[in-house]
């Protein structure tokens, strides 16, 4: 009888069937027909040192050969190969000859997925709410791949939190209906292929095989399984992108082709973390190099996205992915360490193949006109960037974060979007209170509760697309120093949690009221098309007292926020521009009424979201 552990090996090795064949691997592992990128290049390791001098033959109708490259080691050749609007979907046999001897290879020209735009690859927009989560850190639906034999980690650890806790997509399968419920549209995961290293593979930003899809979180058919039913429930799925660098142990860096495919340097040499060099008029290429060509680690090998053989694995692995697992969105670690032009040719490339599909980056920067530079913008630049959305960092260190810590911060929240202005499409922008890599937004503000509250009433009305990170849903706290403190299960995603936030079990009060709040708020959000795709209008703040207007033509949403540490009256009359023609508020939280004549007080350390009738 076949066990699970089995029967997911299976899976992998049918997905990789190119790869089984004389030792010979094919990547892209398949193609389809159909598709508008018709010219691929394939990328085949060989089985010996001299595997280049061997000719390349394909007898299939609809497929043409177009030439071969070699490289400094012989084990690779590149294949250009037309496939023709005439070719059938099946087997194709890619033989590699040499005198009289021939090795080959099967290679899977498949049907395309159907619903390009409508049930996959639709884009992720300001009308979603994004989740994002770990899955070595949610829930642990499947023990079966806690251990993987033969992997390197085989850590697996839940008081530790730098190793594995066997979280998997089958858990988060497991849960769909609690994030549905939740008012979540969009699913984000921190990556999820291979990460073969010998430690700290339970963030998956160090891949080892582009493709292949790390086997401890399910492999290629629970990557399908979750795919199909977040589309099933009207859900979107989001791809975590790592251009920049590879893990260590990837083959890629292992046996290299060539040494040009990675950047260079006579010493381990970091970036100068100075995303000025690459906008600065005048600054040096020699700041500009190492800001791009520089390693974060020596675990993480930094890839030359220059070299056209670098950028065409790359591109055809996006591609790749968007097709085979049906992906609707793409975000991009570590966007202003990239090439940008090989950026812009990717997203390009994405958005000829799928027109609805959209692309944020992250930009860790500070400075709107930093952040904007990286995403469609109306400065007046020698380079303009193509991308569709940005990570917005800007709201957050100089909005969200000032305006709870004191009365006046909230003055640069106001200038903050004043400065939107920079940007071609600011609804486009991901706004967010934390994310994997920093302290979470409930330690930020001290664990103040009325803090907590503001920052997602703020998150879910803001303009933008809000994205919010697993458990803050239930104030779940952590330093970022280390990282692994922000990085803690989720409770309930494992058996015998004493604290369970799927079903409510040994929450406190706090606890459920913060996710009561975030239900209530995210799925009234859903069907409000002032907070999803509205206008704004802000008014200047007066001593922690800010008002600001999500409106349309169907719909007024006023959001009034007192950050300070005084109860403020409230003077309806003096928003006249968005107030006229309306004689009552209703908060959107709890259905209480005002009348818009009435001088009500808001509390201090308090926001309401009201909707005007």
């Amino acid at each position: 009888m076949i066990n699970r552990f089995t029967s997911c090996l299976l899976c992998i090795l049918i997905s990789c069937s190119a790869f089984s064949q004389n030792n010979i691997h094919v990547y892209p592992t398949n193609w389809w027909i159909g598709m508008k990128h018709n010219n691929i290049q394939l990328l085949v390791r060989g089985d010996t040192a001299t595997f280049s001098k061997r000719q390349v033959k394909i007898s299939y109708p609809g497929i043409r050969v177009n030439g071969t490259h070699t490289f400094e080691n012989g084990k690779y050749l590149a294949v250009d190969i037309t496939i023709t609007p005439e070719a059938k979907a099946g087997t194709v046999d890619i033989n590699f000859i040499q005198d009289t001897s021939r090795k080959s290879v099967k290679w899977a020209l498949k049907e395309r997925r159907k619903g390009n735009g409508t049930s996959f690859a639709q884009g992720v927009t300001s009308a979603d709410f994004i989740y994002l989560l770990m899955p070595d850190r949610f829930s642990n639906g499947d023990t079966s791949n806690d251990h993987v034999a033969g992997m390197k980690d085989q850590s697996l650890s839940r008081d530790s939190i730098f190793t594995r806790h066997g979280g998997d997509m089958q858990g988060i399968i497991n849960h769909l209906d609690y994030l549905q419920n939740l008012g979540v549209t969009t699913l984000w995961m921190t990556p999820v292929l291979e990460n073969d290293m010998p430690n700290r593979t339970e963030h998956g930003y160090a891949f080892t095989n582009h493709y292949v899809i790390d086997p401890r979180l399910g492999g290629p058919e629970a990557y399908k399984k979750l795919s199909d039913e977040l589309h099933r429930r009207g859900m979107k799925l989001i791809q975590d992108a790592v251009y920049n660098h590879i893990g260590l142990y990837h083959f890629l860096f292992q046996d290299a082709p060539a040494k040009d495919w990675f950047h260079q340097w006579p010493i381990f040499t970091k970036p100068n973390y100075k995303d000025q060099t690459l906008f600065d008029p005048y600054g040096s290429d020699r700041d500009r190099k190492k800001m791009v060509n520089g390693w974060f680690t020596t675990e993480m090998p930094d890839l030359d996205q220059a070299n056209p053989y670098v950028a065409n694995f790359l591109i055809q692995h996006a591609i790749w992915s968007v097709e085979e697992f049906g992906v609707d969105g793409w975000r991009i670690d570590t966007y202003i360490y990239l090439d940008l032009p090989f950026m812009n040719r990717c997203n390009q490339a994405l958005l000829e193949e799928y027109p609805h599909i959209t692309m944020f980056g992250e930009a860790w920067v500070h400075g709107t006109v930093n952040e904007a530079y990286f995403t469609r913008n109306t400065i007046n630049t020698p380079f303009k960037s193509n991308l569709t959305g940005i990570t917005d960092f800007q709201c957050l260190f100089n909005g969200i974060q000032p305006a709870m810590s004191s009365p006046s911060g909230v003055d640069q929240l106001y200038q903050t979007l004043s400065n939107d202005i920079l940007y071609q499409e600011p609804l486009n922008n991901v706004i967010f209170l934390d994310n994997h890599d920093m302290t979470r937004f409930f330690s930020q503000v001290n664990q103040d509760v009325a803090k907590a509250k503001m920052g997602i009433e703020w998150l879910l009305t803001e303009r933008g697309i809000p994205q919010m990170y697993y458990g803050t849903e239930v104030l779940m706290q952590g330093i970022s120093n280390p990282d692994g403190w922000v990085r803690l299960d989720f409770p309930g995603g494992w058996p015998g949690d004493k604290k369970n936030a799927f079903t409510g079990e040994g929450l406190t009060r706090e606890e459920m009221n913060q996710q009561g709040l975030i239900k209530v708020l995210a799925n009234f959000r859903k069907t409000s098309s002032a907070l999803k795709t509205g206008k704004m209008m802000q008014y200047v703040p007066e001593d922690g007292y800010y008002v600001y207007f999500r409106y349309d033509a169907k719909q007024t949403i006023m959001c009034i926020m007192n950050t300070g540490e005084k109860d403020v009256r409230i003077h309806f009359e003096d928003f006249e521009e968005r107030t006229k023609g309306f004689t009552k508020a209703v908060s959107v939280i709890n259905g209480d009424a005002v009348a818009l004549s009435d001088r009500v007080i808001i509390p201090a350390k308090t926001m309401w979201v009201l909707e005007l009738k």
